[in-house]
Parts: structure tokens; sequence; C-alpha cells
């Protein structure tokens, strides 16, 4: 490879102590000698960085001090790389401002600005005034990043959101838009978000307990202390997730709970926060549901009745009870509709067939419907939505790999598409340069598995391009073919930029993500090795010139092809990976676990889901075989992927490898799970991942 041995005068790779320790579940007993690296007071080390340990601090210290030595000789690249993407951004970019009422909000940069603006100006023209200047809230902070921002429906306050240290504890404040200034109320341990009572005199919002789970719902009410706010629903189990939202009418809370495969949701009136939440339909497993307003109705998109690629229902919302449920648009397989959203006059849904979205409108009265779609080969669509329920006007997005996005505003009634913004880039692009297909990959079971493929008309498809092959496959998400201007520093050094559709997301419908969850997972691990070996057949690329990246599951991804097809990758970039599967899903008392049971199974309860995440859990199934170069990379707080999963990793690889290439790990000590806050900082951190691919392929 074209990683060289350290120089004598480089420190030697981290070798991290072995400690005592080991579990037994289900008669079966393993050593774990680098569970020390957990640190114990977790929940502390989220809140203030300052109390981990001496010995787990040193180590991730000399982690960071191997990786930046062997990685020094990239500066210059690094620089260029970052200069690149930068210049692709317009720095000063601003959102088109959304509509609602008397105003229309939008966000913005400044020039040299990390954190966004906010603003509102009048709909019947008049000045843009700034409402929260993110840069100000950041300033002589090491990690800043706003959640959400949500004004009142009377257009007087706003509730703001922040998160200081990576861990996703957000603290929620209320500002008075005309003076300024922040109330005293401070709210802390919050999910991100707050959402006004009908009355604007306060706020729902859901807390967070010590192992980072949202279980309780709160009813905040403007001057009171924290201590003081009233309980609306407190979630005592532990495997599901709970959020808090409310309606453009301004007429309902909804309150949803939900784990991977079940919802539930409770209802309650705006205007009553002292009122009790009403069950819509009983929590049961395998159904899940989504609830959207729609005037006298709710509007419910759901699985139930069989409907495995979802179907639309109505219900009264005087009595929204499983038993008065009515289909309005029924379930056809391989149709996946994704999102709807409810208006006065018409029900819009976002839908997958064929493997690409498309926008489905109806009027609510006739039952009419059209069409809105793309003839693109392999394109990116998506509604962004609006503030307001009384309008006739939606707005969507559409991109390519080639096409920088579009911003569109659309009537539903006389069909006018208004192209509002065409994302610039202000360094110059010329689609014509590039060329963008969808291939498909045989899998090992027979199944085809969709490729996204873009790269410079110039480059020649001959076996000796580079590819940058990326994945994810969990969760049912699926990674769209959009326009990314970041991977342009690549693609325009000849590499071929490549999107792997892998089963456990939802690219060919619901069956896709079942067929890569729970018992099936290593189906995800498969297509990918498979579009790999189907990319070296089409004479695309070679496998040591495929640099493989995934993040968070899609690390997961990473650390299982690592070990069952090291051959095939000619390095491997995990970001924030979740790579001790099994003994994180053997931790109940870890933010996600319980909730997570349900995407890879219940290894506590379970001696078959044991064994079946045993013999795929990356950490657990690392072998001594010879590995290609990988760079792992993680956050301190992150409370999603814990730092300790990616550094017990590494210490394990270069345990067991039987190869001299390097196994980076770069851990930011000011971060969690989204990586740097600044949207500047961020691209310096994918100039580091892209500089890593480049040397990995000898093209530097």
């Amino acid at each position: 490879m074209n990683f060289a041995k350290p120089a004598a005068a480089l420190p030697a790779a981290p070798v991290a102590p072995k400690h005592d320790y080991s579990h037994s579940h289900h008669g079966v007993t393993v050593t774990d000698p680098y569970h020390w690296l957990r640190a114990e007071n977790w929940q502390e080390v989220f809140k203030d960085p300052a109390t981990l340990s001496p010995e787990i601090r040193a180590h991730l210290e000399a982690e960071n001090a191997y990786q930046a030595a062997l990685t020094a000789g990239e500066e210059e690249l690094r620089k260029t790389l970052f200069a690149e993407m930068k210049g692709r951004i317009k720095e000063d970019d601003s959102s088109v401002p959304m509509p609602d009422g008397p105003f229309a909000y939008g966000s913005s940069f400044v020039l040299g600005g990390e954190q966004p603006r906010f603003f509102r100006t009048p709909r019947d023209g008049g000045a843009e005034e700034i409402v929260l200047d993110g840069d100000f809230e950041a300033e002589g902070k090491p990690y800043f990043r706003l959640g959400g921002v949500d004004h009142s429906s009377d257009h007087a306050r706003l509730v703001w959101s922040y998160d200081d240290k990576g861990s996703e504890f957000y603290t929620l404040k209320i500002r008075d838009i005309a003076s300024g200034t922040d109330l005293p109320d401070l709210i802390a341990n919050t999910g991100g978000s707050g959402d006004w009572d009908a009355a604007n005199t306060g706020i729902f919002y859901t807390a967070l307990d010590d192992n980072h789970r949202p279980s309780k719902i709160f009813h905040h009410r403007l001057g009171d202390t924290q201590s003081a706010d009233r309980l609306i629903y407190e979630e005592t189990d532990p495997g599901f997730f709970m959020s808090v939202g409310g309606t453009r009418t301004n007429d309902w809370i909804f309150i949803g709970i939900n784990d991977h495969e079940t919802t539930e949701y409770r209802v309650l009136p705006a205007g009553d926060p002292a009122a009790k939440p009403v069950i819509v339909a009983p929590r049961q497993t395998g159904i899940e549901y989504e609830l959207e307003e729609g005037g006298d109705v709710f509007f419910i998109l759901t699985n139930s009745g069989g409907a495995k690629d979802f179907r639309i229902m109505t219900a009264p919302v005087a009595d929204p009870r499983p038993e008065n449920w009515t289909e309005l648009v029924p379930h056809e397989p391989g149709r996946l509709i994704l999102a709807i959203m409810g208006f006065r006059d018409h029900l819009v849904r976002l839908e997958r067939k064929d493997g690409l979205p498309r926008i489905v409108v109806r009027e609510r009265a006739s039952g009419e419907e059209h069409m809105i779609a793309f003839d693109e080969e392999a394109y990116s669509l998506g509604l962004v939505g609006s503030l307001e329920y009384d309008t006739s006007v939606i707005r969507f997005s559409y991109s390519s790999m080639t096409t920088p996005s579009q911003l569109f505003d659309y009537d539903m009634k006389t069909r006018e598409r208004t192209l509002l913004k065409t994302q610039e880039v202000p360094s110059g692009h010329d689609a014509e340069n590039y060329v963008t297909r969808r291939m498909m990959a045989k899998a090992e079971d027979g199944e085809l598995v969709p490729v996204s493929i873009l790269h410079h008309k110039d480059t020649k498809l001959d076996g000796s391009a580079p590819c940058l092959l990326y994945g994810y496959g969990s969760y049912g998400i699926t990674i769209p073919a959009s326009f990314n201007t970041n991977c342009l520093s690549l693609v325009d050094r000849g590499f071929v930029y490549a999107i792997a559709h892998i089963r456990g997301g939802k690219d060919k419908g619901f069956a896709w993500y079942e067929q890569g969850r729970r018992e099936n997972k290593a189906k995800t691990f498969r297509d990918f090795i498979a579009v790999a070996r189907h990319l070296v057949a089409e004479n695309i690329t070679a496998h040591d010139r495929i640099v493989a990246q995934g993040g968070s599951a899609g690390g997961m991804l990473m650390g299982a092809i690592a070990n069952m097809a090291p051959q095939d990758f000619g390095a491997i970039v995990a970001e924030v990976p979740f790579v001790d599967v099994l003994n994180t899903m053997l931790d109940a008392s870890l933010p996600l676990t319980p909730p997570e049971w349900p995407e890879w199974g219940n290894p506590l309860a379970s001696s078959i889901d044991y064994g079946r995440i045993a013999s795929w859990s990356p950490y657990d199934n690392i072998a001594a075989q010879d590995y290609p170069p990988i760079l792992a990379l993680a956050g301190l707080t992150d409370p999603r992927v814990t730092y300790w999963e990616p550094a017990k990793w590494v210490a394990r690889l270069r345990e067991m490898k039987t190869d001299d290439h390097p196994v980076l790990f770069k851990i930011n000590m000011d971060a969690g799970h989204a990586g740097a806050s600044g949207r500047f900082s961020r691209l310096e951190e994918i100039a580091y991942v892209y500089a890593f691919a480049l040397k990995a392929v000898g093209k530097v």
C-alpha cells in the first residue's frame, strides 16, 4: 500500500493495556481486556468531559498524537482540499424565507461565519430582522450546536436550544423578539426542541434522564422555574423513543412514542395544557403509524392491516381510535409511502417506487391525484414542507449527483412550478463535465442491489480508477443520490464516487429494510461486498483502489466488511463506528440500547439473538489476518456511538492483525456524534478523510 511504516522519529502505535474482564451470557463466557476504556462515569463525562479518568484520557490523547504524526505530511493536501470545498460553498448563503402569517422566516450565514443566523422579513415589505445569531451565541465555546428554533404563533417570542458539549443534552431558552433578549427561563437536559401551546404562554418539551433517554414530556409556563414544570406524560419503558410536536393550526400537541417497529401517539389540545393525553392507537408490536393534521380529521400513515409499504387512513379528531379509521389511500406493494403532509384542501405524500422518489398531490374534495416527478436516472426529491396549513403552495427540493440542489414552490391548484433558488457553487460547476448512472449489482442470493455512480467525464473506466464506495444500510434509511459538492474534490482527481443502496435501507421498499435487519443483518454486509466486487467485474475499479466509507451504523458496516472481506478493499474509513455491537446491546444502561433491540435483536433475553449478533459484531470477529489501512473517527461526548467502541476496536485490530498497514484513530475531544459543529470545521474533518483516501490509492 501507499502508507509507509512509521519512521523511527515518529511515535509507535499506542498499545492499550489489558485489564482482566469477562462476562457470561447464555452459557458463553467472553473475555474483554479493553473493557476498561468504557468510563464508569460516562453519564458525567457527557456533561463534563473534564471528569474523564486520567488513564483513559492519556490513551485517547496518545491515539491523537499517533494519527497526527502519521498524517503530518498531508497538511498541505488537507489545506488544498479544504479550500476547494469551501470555495464551492456560498459563504453568505441564505435560505428562501418560509411564509407564516405576516412574516416569512429563514436562516443565513455571513462571510466566515460558522453558525447560522435566523431572520424574518415582513411579507408586506420591510427590513430583515435577525432574531437569533448563532455565531454570537457560540462565541468563545470550543463546541456549539443549535437545536430547534421555533417562533410563537403570535410572532412575539422564540424558543431555541443549544448544546455546548456535543452530548446532545440541549438547553432551552425563550427569546423576546422585539428586545432581542432572553427571558430568565432556562430549561436544561432536553431533547432540543420546544413547541408552543395555543396561547403562547408556555412550551411543551422532552426531558432526558441521566441515561440520555427521552423519558418525560413537560409543559413549562413562561416565568416559572424548571422545577415547577407540569409533567404531561412519562414513558416508563426504556425501549421507546419519545418526542413532542405541535400542528400548524395550533390545535393539537402530538406525543410520539416509538421504537424501530412499533408506534404509539397520544394527543392533547394545544389550548389545554392541563388535559390528559389521549391514546390514538395503543402500541402493538410491529404496527407503525404517523399522525398528521387535517382539520376535522387526522391523516394516518400506517402499515396496519398488512400494508407493508404503508397506506393512508383518516380518523375523526373527536375520536381517533382505530375502530374509527377509514382507508383513504390503499396499500400498493412496491410503492413505499414515506411521508404525508395535510393541508386545508390537499393531502401531499412523498413516495418511492422503482427506487425513485416522487411527490403525489391529492385534492381532498374530489380525490383527484397528480404527480411531481423527474426524468433523471438517479435523483433526490424532498418535501420541505410549510409553516402554514391554509395554503395551496408546497415547497420541495430536487437534485441529482450532477445537478445542484434546486428549490421550488408548487401551487397545488394551478400546478405551476416556480424555481426559487438553485444552489450556487461559487468556484463554478459544469454538470456536463460529470456522468451519473445507476447500476445493479447481483448479491450472493441473486437480489439486485442498486448502485449510484458519479465520475468525471474524462475518467477512464478501465479498472484503474480509484473509488470511494459509501454505504449505510440500517434503520430503513435511504441514502439519496443527491448533489454533494464535497465529493467533487475526489471526483475531479479521478475518483469514482459510488453509493451502495444495500439492504437495511428502504431503497426498494419496506421489504428491502426487513431483509437487512435482525436475523437478516448479514445480508447488509454481503450486499456491500457484492457491490465492490461488481464494480471490479465491470472494470470500473480494482479492489486495491476501493476506499470504503461509512458512519455510525455505516461504520458498523465498515467493521463487518473489514472482517469478512479485507482483501476486497484498499482502505476503510469508519466514522463514529458502531463496532462493539454485542457488548452495547448487552448493556441496558446505555442511552440507545433498549430502543435498538428491535433493530438488532436482544442478546440479553434471547440466546438466538446473542448468537446471531456475536457471529458478525465487528469487535468480536477481528481475526489474525491482513487488514487494509483503516481510519476511525469518533467524538468523546457522543451519546449515540460511545467513544469506547472505536477505541476498543482499534486496540484489538492492532493486537490481532498480521500486516503492517496503519490503523489510525482520531477522536475529537470537544465534540459528539455529529463531529465538529461549525460548517467550516466540519469541512476540515472531511478534508482529513479525503486526504487519507487519496494517500491510500497513491493519489498524493
